[in-house]
């Protein structure tokens, strides 16, 4: 029978349930157990796809095109499955569905209310990702803070998932913060204490807390004073402590004997973990002998976790590569013709990432455009590879008004321009071109020189792409179209042959990089950009 986990949060927000829920998902993965995840958040928007960057970070986007939190990458990381639409919820999806079926008369008349209607449809949900995985372990993260009156029915619904599946199926993880008062030079062990109280009000009496804290926590007697106002077992309080590396957060919380204690709980025999390979990667973290600087000029870099899988991939790449990647998150709207030598100048890669709306663009043309004169390397991903089409239209084939049609409709020259049955007309949340799609690399280019393949997958997410109407002026001005869906009707990629490395792709390649397993495309990248630090590009 699946078993079932759960992790809330208490105290305060941002506390780092993602990173535990993923790391525990590490541990359960290398004891031999097959591990599904899956994120509930209580906010109205039906998915985070139509979102601001500021207000919740990057949409992380799954192999069958769902648009998710951002915590869903940290377990695609971690735990290196792929995630689909069951693993991502939220209330706006549920009021959404319920609502659907009330119009369709599936409640034969009944009045629809909170209990049992919307308790139901995420307990369905819950289910689902159990049976569509055939997991023998689902962890659900609940979003949000226990207290809030939004994340309510969800801990509603997860109290009645535990009745539902018994005692020794399901199993309670509660996340909250121990703050340390330099004032006294203690732990503070009562904002737990009201936390965990608050969810036994909700009925949910947790079975392991796990206790977040920037400071060591050497005097033992806190974990027993919560044990004890807690009532759970002394081993089942747990420290979590903030460390250098998230990587290394398996091996510190395998050391501190959760993923035992939650086998033991849940009545799992299991083998001795297999984290060797995990201790390599830390260590070879810890090691780094070099480091290279890429600049990653965009418009959200005010907060880094808009740009949270980009950051992961540069450093996966740098850690196979022996180098520490050092970012410099450069605010595309700060660039100009006067400065931009002064702000790139040091940069040994340039980086420009996804995005939408028109802030920026002129400053990461003039990025794109200062990589292809300089000889700097160039990745662009989705509006990235957008911008170094218009960079070079500009620029290079003497198109001097070339433009995307998002931001200037009405320009002579729209090298970038809405898919096929995309317009402004049609709704914004859901519609763009999501998901896995197959591209085709041309032979004897960068982006082949990367993959090592004649074919392969990858996940988008956008609704302009290339114009097909430039191809032959881009073609003969030098701009290589490498990469194109097999029916040759897309343009996937762009290159410049004779770069050291300058590459566009219109899909999002971080979402496929893996800590151990980091994309080739991202390798290719940044082993160009350290061969330009050491001078022998």
């Amino acid at each position: 029978m699946t078993k079932y986990i759960f992790v809330t949060g208490g105290v305060v927000s941002g506390l780092g349930k993602g990173i535990t829920a993923a790391s525990l998902g590490r541990l359960l993965k290398a004891r031999g157990l097959k591990v599904a995840a899956q994120k509930l958040d209580p906010y109205i928007n039906v998915d985070p796809g139509t979102m601001s960057p500021y207000q919740h970070g990057e949409v992380f986007v799954t192999e069958d095109g769902a648009e998710t939190d951002l915590d869903l990458g940290h377990y695609e990381r971690f735990i290196d499955e792929d995630l689909n639409r069951f693993s991502n919820l939220t209330t706006g999806r549920v009021y959404s569905n319920v609502i659907a079926q009330e119009r369709r008369g599936a409640y034969l008349g009944k009045t629809v209310q909170v209990i049992p209607h919307i308790t139901d449809e995420i307990k369905r949900f819950i289910y689902a990702v159990g049976k569509q995985t055939g997991a023998d372990v689902v962890i659900t993260e609940i979003g949000g803070t226990t207290g809030d009156i939004e994340s309510q029915p969800f801990l509603e619904a997860i109290r009645q998932v535990g009745r539902e599946v018994g005692r020794g199926n399901s199993l309670y993880l509660h996340v909250t913060l121990v703050p340390y008062l330099k004032a006294s030079g203690e732990h503070k062990s009562k904002p737990t204490q009201h936390s965990v109280k608050e969810l036994q009000g909700m009925g949910i009496s947790p079975d392991l807390i796990v206790l977040r804290s920037d400071e060591p926590i050497t005097d033992r007697s806190i974990f027993e004073k919560i044990a004890g106002f807690c009532n759970v077992k002394p081993d089942c309080v747990i420290e979590n402590r903030t460390l250098s590396t998230l990587y290394e957060a398996p091996l510190m919380l395998e050391q501190a004997g959760l993923a035992s204690v939650v086998c033991r709980e849940l009545g799992l025999t299991t083998p001795t973990p297999a984290l060797e390979d995990w201790e390599k990667l830390v260590n070879r973290i810890k090691g780094l002998r070099r480091t290279v600087t890429i600049g990653l000029v965009g418009k959200y870099v005010q907060l880094h976790d808009a740009y949270l899988s980009v950051a992961e991939a540069l450093r996966h790449a740098g850690y196979a590569l022996d180098a520490r990647v050092d970012i410099r998150w450069i605010d595309a709207e700060t660039i100009t013709q006067d400065n931009c030598h002064h702000v790139l100048a040091d940069m040994d890669g340039i980086l420009v990432p996804g995005g939408f709306g028109e802030r920026g663009i002129e400053g990461m043309v003039l990025a794109a455009n200062y990589a292809r004169i300089r000889q700097i390397p160039y990745l662009g991903i989705c509006l990235g590879m957008q911008v170094a089409v218009i960079s070079f239209a500009r620029y290079g084939a003497g198109l001097a008004d070339a433009h995307s049609g998002e931001f200037a409709p009405h320009c002579t020259h729209k090298v970038i321009d809405f898919m096929p049955g995309q317009s402004d007309e049609i709704n914004k949340g859901g519609t763009l071109r999501l998901g896995s799609y197959p591209c085709t690399i041309q032979e004897g280019s960068k982006l082949s020189g990367c993959y090592q393949a004649p074919l392969v997958w990858e996940r988008h997410r956008h609704r302009y792409e290339f114009n097909n109407e430039y191809r032959q002026t881009l073609e003969q001005a030098g701009l290589v179209l490498s990469g194109r869906s097999p029916d040759g009707r897309l343009i996937e990629a762009v290159e410049l042959p004779h770069a050291p490395f300058y590459v566009g792709v219109q899909y999002h390649p971080e979402f496929k990089s893996r800590p151990n397993r980091p994309h080739p495309l991202f390798c290719g990248f940044v082993a160009a950009a350290l061969r330009q630090e050491d001078g022998t590009t």
